[in-house]
Order: C-alpha cells, then sequence, then structure tokens
C-alpha cells in the first residue's frame, strides 16, 4: 500500500509539473531549452538525472556488481570525474559560445553550421531518431522489470504506465517540465541512494563484514578465469564517462545554461551528485554476492545468470515497504528525467533538423512546438514497442545507442570547438567511421564485448577527422571566424 501511495503522489507531481511548464511554454526555444534560463542547480541536477537511469540501477549494478566485483565502483568514480566534472569544465563554456554564434539548438544544426554542410543536419537528425529508440527502450525495460518485482504487476502493464507518464508531463510541459521535474527527482535520487546502500549493508552485517563476505563470495561465485581483464573494465569506464560527451541529450545542458558563471558551480554540484549515485549503485549491486549464491541468483530459462533481474530481487527481498516504495520511485525518477532529455532531443530532430531545416523553413512557433509534441508521444510510442519486444540486455542495447551516436558526434563536435583546421569532409569522415565502427564491432565481438567495442567506436574517429582534414579544403573563413569568435576568451 506504502509503494502505491506513493507512486501516486509522485506521478501527480509530474503532471502537475507539467502541466505548470505547458504555461512557460509558447516558442520552440521555450520548449526545447527552456528559452537558456537554467541556473547551476537546475543545469547540474539536469544532467545528472539525464546521466544515470534505471539503465544504471538495474542494468549495469546487477551485472558490472555481479561480474566485477568491487572494480565495479571504478565505473562510478570514473563518470563522476571524467563524464561529469571533465565535461563541464571542458566542454560547457565553448558548446555555449559557439551554439549561441551560429544561433543553433541541436548537435545537427551545430554540426551543419559550424562545417557548413547542406546534408550532415539530415544525417544525424536520422541517426538521433533511430538509434536513441534502442537506449531509451532499455530505460523503459530496466524499469518494467522493477515494477514487475514491486508490486507483481504484469510487464507489459507496467510498461503502460510509464510511458503513459512521461508521454503527460513531457509533451505538455516540454524543457521547463524537465529541469523542475529534474531538480525535484535529483533530491528523491540522493537521498534514495543513499537510504538504500545503509539498509544493504545493516542487512549484510555492517559494512566491514559486507566487503568482507563479498569479496569472498565474489571469488566463489566468479572464478578467476571469468573475472573481467583490466581492458574490459577501462572500456566500461570509458564508455560511460567519455561516452556523454558526445551524447545530443547531455551536450544540450550546456546549451541551456542561463550564462557562463553557471558552469563552475554546476560543475562541482553535477561531480558530487554523480559520485554519490554512481558509486552507491555500483556499491549495491557488489553487496548481491552476499545475498545469492550460485543457485538463489535469478536465472533465464536456459540456465544462465538473469542480471537485468539481480538488483530488483534484492530489493523486493531485503528492504521494508516503505524503503522499497522510495527506492522504487528513486530509480523512476531517474529514468523518467533521462527518458525526457532522449525524447526532446529526438523530436527536436525531426521537427527542428528536418522539418524546419529541409522541408518548411518558414512554420511557425505554434506548429514547431505542436510538432514537438506529438513526435515526443510517437518516440514515446515506439519506445514502448521495442522494450515490449524484450530485445537483448539492458546492457548491450545502451552499449550499441551509446556506441554509435558517441562515435558519430564526439569527434566532430569535440574538434570542431576546439580547432579551426577540421574540415566538412572531416567532419563527415567521423561521423561515418564512428557508426561503422559501432555497428561492425557490436556485432562480431558479441554482446559480453559491447563496451569495448563502443569505447573503440568514440576513438577512432578522432584519428579519422585530423587525417582527413589535413587533405580536404576548409571550411570558408567567414564560417570559421563566426564560429570561433570570442572563444577561448575569459
Amino acid at each position: 500500500m506504502a509503494s502505491l501511495v506513493l507512486l501516486l503522489v509522485f506521478l501527480v507531481v509530474m503532471v502537475v509539473v507539467g502541466v505548470w511548464g505547458m504555461r512557460k511554454t509558447s516558442t520552440l526555444n521555450d520548449f526545447f531549452l527552456g528559452g537558456r534560463s537554467c541556473g547551476p542547480w537546475m543545469s547540474a541536477f539536469a544532467y545528472g538525472t539525464t546521466y544515470f537511469s534505471a539503465v544504471v540501477f538495474i542494468g549495469f549494478a546487477g551485472k558490472q556488481g555481479w561480474g566485477f566485483g568491487f572494480n565495479a565502483l571504478w565505473i562510478g568514480v570514473g563518470n563522476a570525474i571524467l563524464g561529469a566534472m571533465l565535461a563541464w569544465i571542458l566542454l560547457a563554456k565553448r558548446t555555449r559560445r559557439m551554439t549561441q554564434n551560429l544561433n543553433t539548438m541541436t548537435m545537427p544544426e551545430f554540426l551543419e553550421a559550424r562545417y557548413d554542410s547542406d546534408h550532415i543536419k539530415m544525417i544525424a537528425a536520422v541517426l538521433i531518431f533511430v538509434f536513441l529508440l534502442p537506449y531509451s527502450a532499455s530505460v523503459f525495460k530496466g524499469l518494467g522489470h522493477l515494477f514487475e518485482s514491486t508490486f507483481h504487476i504484469s510487464f507489459d502493464f507496467a510498461l503502460i504506465i510509464l510511458v503513459g507518464i512521461t508521454g503527460i508531463y513531457l509533451v505538455l510541459g516540454g524543457y521547463s517540465a524537465v529541469t523542475v521535474t529534474d531538480f525535484i527527482q535529483g533530491f528523491i535520487m540522493l537521498g534514495g541512494t543513499i537510504a538504500m546502500v545503509i539498509v544493504v549493508v545493516v542487512k549484510a552485517g555492517g559494512f566491514t563484514e559486507a566487503i568482507t563476505v563479498a569479496q569472498a563470495n565474489y571469488e566463489v561465485h566468479v572464478p578467476l578465469a571469468q573475472q573481467p581483464s583490466i581492458l574490459t573494465i577501462a572500456s566500461l569506464v570509458f564508455m560511460t564517462s567519455f561516452g556523454t560527451w558526445g551524447m545530443p541529450q547531455m551536450v544540450q545542458k550546456f546549451y541551456a545554461v542561463k550564462d557562463e558563471s553557471v558552469i563552475n558551480k554546476a560543475a562541482v554540484i553535477t561531480t558530487i551528485f554523480a559520485l554519490v549515485i554512481g558509486v552507491c549503485a555500483y556499491f549495491t549491486g557488489v553487496l548481491s554476492h552476499v545475498f545469492f549464491d550460485l543457485e538463489t541468483v535469478p536465472r533465464l530459462a536456459d540456465g544462465s545468470i538473469n542480471y537485468d533481474l539481480i538488483i530488483p530481487t534484492l530489493l523486493t527481498t531485503q528492504m521494508p515497504e516503505l524503503l522499497l516504495a522510495i527506492i522504487m520511485i528513486l530509480v523512476l525518477s531517474a529514468s523518467m528525467s533521462t527518458l525526457a532529455s532522449m525524447i526532446l532531443v529526438s523530436s527536436s530532430s525531426i521537427t527542428i533538423d528536418l522539418y524546419k531545416g529541409y522541408l518548411k523553413k518558414d512554420v511557425s512557433e505554434k506548429t514547431s512546438v505542436a510538432m514537438m509534441r506529438v513526435l515526443s508521444a510517437i518516440f514515446i510510442l515506439c519506445s514502448y514497442l521495442i522494450s515490449k519486444l524484450q530485445i537483448g540486455f539492458i546492457v548491450t542495447l545502451m552499449s550499441l545507442s551509446w556506441g554509435v551516436l558517441s562515435g558519430a558526434f564526439m569527434a566532430p563536435y569535440i574538434l570542431g570547438i576546439f580547432s579551426k583546421k577540421v574540415t566538412k569532409a572531416g567532419a563527415y569522415a567521423g561521423l561515418y567511421s564512428g557508426v561503422a565502427c559501432a555497428i561492425i564491432l557490436t556485432l562480431t565481438m558479441g554482446a559480453a564485448n559491447s563496451p569495448l567495442a563502443a569505447s573503440i567506436a568514440m576513438v577512432v574517429p578522432f584519428f579519422v577527422v585530423p587525417i582527413v582534414s589535413a587533405f580536404t579544403p576548409k571550411v570558408s573563413e567567414e564560417v570559421v571566424n563566426k564560429a570561433f569568435d570570442n572563444i577561448g576568451k575569459k
């Protein structure tokens, strides 16, 4: 009963915020970027809550906590230092200035303006819409498993509830509603995550006992030959940390900050947030070795371990009802914020980048906002259909999306804000090589090596782009000077 009451209260609040956000949303800039008016706390929590979702709490914490043992904690630390702090420090100021210089709101628009290309925006927009779908579906899939375990309702019905509520508050309120809900959800995530760790540690016999037993059991449950190599661990840290640098829904947060004074404060807040959430999530996953053995760990029909159910099963069997309800809201909060950001970016790829960019450039603000709302709903529906099919593991779905999108955009975007020498051909070559590497390597290397495949796909374009740029025509001086106006100055 406590779970249902808290869930209803949470969902009502989300709908109310959506209605409030609708009143503040009259232009496309309002709907997509909240009028570029976000302060440090809103910006930091928007970044942090978009970063962490059910994929981390359910898929990654379960699979890597069980398979990596305490080495999984390096993922959480890497996410905080590399994925959060360094991203804000190195990228935020240049990104905000250059997108304002070029008057762009999306990643595809930025690439078009920065490289003076007529077609790169179309290609980028299609990639975003298509490959954010499996990422979004992986989030819905993780949430569905948690709801199934917590409320003992069917996976399909859980998905319908999640799809409906996410659609209502996002479609109504746009980015303004998303930032407010992110702020609320961020505090829920912090409190719920800390409480979750405290209870699990107490149940395991105290901090020292929990660590000792978890490590001893890990060595029994995962023989040395099956334990991950340093390369595997490093590739996962790299993928989940640096991968965010090229993800359009993460970069969007830099566009929306109110002014540059926000950036340093947001960097500190985001780092602390990410460190708490990441370390606590993976630490809980590691402690699954205290509560499960090889006989009791959840398994699939073929006898293999069902990593997606390790954390949901641990929580439902060890948490008191009220805390379980809070943790369920925590995971729901993390996932809804991530979904909202992905859906906004995906719908913008069609409305802003394709429709307004190529088909009807003089479309009104009212029509543009209406299109964003409709396409947001369509994207949610498509994500629901993919997650309903339950194709593959959560981590594999996420790795494919991260590999393709970060592989495609990271090098053209990052090199483009730091170097005037990158050419249009170099940007195309980086985009194509990243996508090709991610897809081919994920298919050939298998699900177990999908993080390594994604990491390679992110690195390769950083060699391809400069090499191709060295032998191809430069972008016009006028375009480059406009893009780099005031860049690098304090």
